[in-house]
């Protein structure tokens, strides 16, 4: 009975290994989860008493419950048949491809990661890359939406920050939940943004399965009343202008509201723009048909060379942050309304006449975000150079005319930001922006615009070219 038995090494790590995941299996991380839904619930008791716009038991619902519920979807069932059928394969490798697609898109929604977490981040990151303000909102509009109706914020997309300042200002109103691109999909990053009630999408996919899948969860989304945000151009703008919508998640959407059901489906316009957005030499080179493709080594050389270049900028304390970036809220459109309104009833209508109707609603949604589309400093200086093309022009005149231009706008109903609200100042922001991005020179007293600038100058002077 005391003759000692020996083991291998590798054998007693094995042992030791497996001791380790039991501790942490059966002990650490019960109470770890016990932890975060403590946490989680206790911002829950918080943030419901606030916010406008609830938390819906949509939302708290687990997500391995909603991806059952997702996948035993009848819609879902009958289209993974549909599948099998089609693609000649066993109708359970169709149901564990759709069992994919639902885990791919359910997110996992965590008021405590939402509301400390993506708040403290959001926040700490706008604040430090911007001036970021609220210009406009229709308060009285937005304090009319019924309790229980579905809000969507239908927005333009500017930036791949919109996501990070359109979520912090809208927090006091509502937890978002967004549609984001596969870009996103990196360890650490997916999750958080899971825990944020995000959801991932493939763009453009013609998988008609996946295409039901996602179909099918904003359709219970949409009839659970949870709030959304959608961007209709479907992407990033390439030249500054606004682009034609794509009416993907909108139709899901429309598919989700009845005109005579309990909630109605109100659809909030918000605008956005930026004195300078990160990646607009990139959106411009992708835009660019004879610029060569560049590979993931040169952008990642041009990111490092972004961030060095500011970093020495701070050292020497010459850095500045990039302007402004502004939000504004516009009047809600109910689509109760809007359909008692044009004599519609779209679950009634023939495919035709819905694809008809909705590229209508499309067009009305987004001219309601173009109106509110912010007038900020950088978009009114580059409008005048751009009509000055590369003539000289003194600050005296600069000021005159972008006064007069700010003055035409407002007439046509633009909002125009004035920092401060003092138009000297303004412009003073907006060249020293403009000057430290070398787009424009100054030379005895006279400013002009860089030639080779000139399209960069033109992609910030279309994100207004519309309102004039």
């Amino acid at each position: 009975m005391s003759s000692s038995i020996t083991v291998p090494l590798w054998l007693a790590l094995i042992v030791a290994l497996l001791a380790v995941w039991a501790l942490l299996e059966r002990l650490l991380m019960p109470s770890a989860r016990w932890f975060i839904r403590s946490r989680a619930n206790k911002v829950l008791e918080e943030v419901s008493q606030r916010l406008p716009i609830h938390i819906r038991p949509f939302q708290q619902v687990r997500r391995q419950a909603m991806i059952d519920r997702l996948v035993f979807d009848e819609k879902v069932q009958n289209a993974a048949r549909a599948f099998a059928d089609a693609h000649e394969m066993p109708r359970e490798v169709a149901l564990a491809q759709a069992l994919r697609y639902a885990r791919e898109i359910v997110p996992a929604f965590n008021a405590y990661m939402y509301f400390r977490v993506g708040y403290w981040i959001g926040k700490k990151l706008s604040q430090a890359l911007y001036r970021v303000r609220i210009g406009y909102t229709d308060d009285t509009g937005l304090a009319a939406i019924p309790e229980h109706a579905t809000v969507v914020f239908v927005m333009n997309h500017r930036s791949n920050m919109d996501y990070i300042i359109a979520s912090y200002l809208s927090a006091e109103r509502a937890a978002l939940s967004y549609a984001v691109g596969e870009w996103a999909r990196l360890w650490g990053l997916q999750q958080l943004i899971r825990a944020m009630g995000a959801y991932f999408v493939r763009r453009n996919s013609k998988d008609e399965l996946y295409r039901r899948v996602l179909e099918r969860y904003i359709v219970m989304a949409t009839e659970a009343g949870v709030p959304q945000a959608v961007f209709p151009e479907g992407g990033l703008t390439r030249d500054g202008r606004m682009r034609e919508p794509k009416l993907g998640a909108i139709d899901y959407m429309m598919r989700g509201f009845r005109i005579d059901g309990e909630r109605d489906l109100v659809f909030v316009p918000l605008g956005i723009n930026y004195d300078r957005v990160l990646e607009d030499r990139t959106l411009l080179r992708s835009n660019d048909p004879e610029a060569g493709r560049r590979g993931k080594l040169a952008a990642l050389g041009t990111t490092l060379g972004f961030a060095f270049n500011n970093l020495s900028l701070a050292l020497r304390s010459r850095w500045y942050r990039f302007g402004y970036a502004c939000v504004n809220f516009g009047a809600p459109v109910s689509m109760r309304e809007y359909c008692r309104s044009h004599n519609l009833d779209f679950h009634r209508l023939a495919p035709e006449d819905r694809k008809r109707e909705m590229a209508a609603l499309g067009r009305h949604l987004m001219d309601a975000v173009g109106r509110i589309v912010p007038v900020l400093p950088v978009p009114l200086i580059a409008t005048i150079f751009t009509r000055y093309g590369e003539k000289a022009i003194s600050e005296l005149e600069l000021k005159v005319q972008v006064e007069r231009l700010a003055g035409e706008l407002r007439a046509r109903g633009a909002h125009v930001y004035v920092p401060r609200r003092d138009f000297d100042y303004a412009i003073n922001v907006g060249l020293r922006m403009l000057l430290l991005r070398r787009l424009i020179g100054e030379r005895d007293g006279l400013y002009y615009a860089q030639a080779e600038e000139l399209p960069l100058l033109r992609y910030y002077a279309n994100s207004i070219a519309h309102l004039a």
